[in-house]
């Protein structure tokens, strides 16, 4: 048996419902710093370099933060930019409705598997080597899917918490090991 898997969170993508009309044109004037071209896109990105993240704001107030690699990165990021907006003038009122949309993570088991006996073996897989050489493992519960691959590595997708991440790959390496599906 081997060590622990390592699990990285990569990116946290959450939408932000600030309920108010933003005006973007006034954000531009007084944050130089932020990308908005209209006749190519609605929105405007905010973007920080701590924590290292690109924020699509509308003028419905409505926001898409990502980039984060944790929660608490989002909450972190959201809060800056606001801070930011309020200083320039630009009246805030109200709190971000923060929602977590995905999460994605890599994590590495350590052990190699055998994909093609996975993929007899397990439940809701794809496996199609000629198109793609990871096996697509859809999990119900928690409900994520993982991309698994030959190496022991693998990518998680869909979480909406990150001990959805972990709970997950822990459960998978463990079904993996129970089947003898890795060496």
């Amino acid at each position: 048996m081997s060590s622990k898997p390592t699990v990285r969170i990569e990116n946290v993508v959450a939408s932000v419902v600030l309920n108010q009309y933003i005006d973007l044109e006034s954000i531009t004037k007084n944050i130089p710093s932020v990308d908005y071209n209209p006749e190519q896109f609605p929105g405007l990105v905010f973007r920080l370099d701590k924590p290292k993240t690109a924020t699509l704001i509308f003028s419905s107030g409505k926001m898409v933060c990502t980039g984060a690699k944790s929660e608490k990165d989002v909450k972190k990021a959201i809060k800056k930019i606001i801070t930011t907006l309020k200083s320039k003038g630009i009246n805030i009122i109200g709190k971000p409705k923060i929602t977590i949309q995905n999460i994605v993570a890599s994590a590495n088991i350590r052990m190699n598997i055998n994909l093609e006996k996975a993929a007899l073996t397990l439940e809701n897989v794809m496996y199609e080597p000629e198109q793609f050489p990871g096996l697509i493992y859809r999990l119900n519960e928690p409900k994520v899917v993982l991309l698994l691959f030959s190496s022991g590595k693998m990518v998680c997708t869909g979480a909406k918490k990150e001990e959805q991440v972990y709970e997950a790959v822990k459960k998978v390496t463990e079904r993996l090991i129970e089947l003898k599906l890795t060496y």
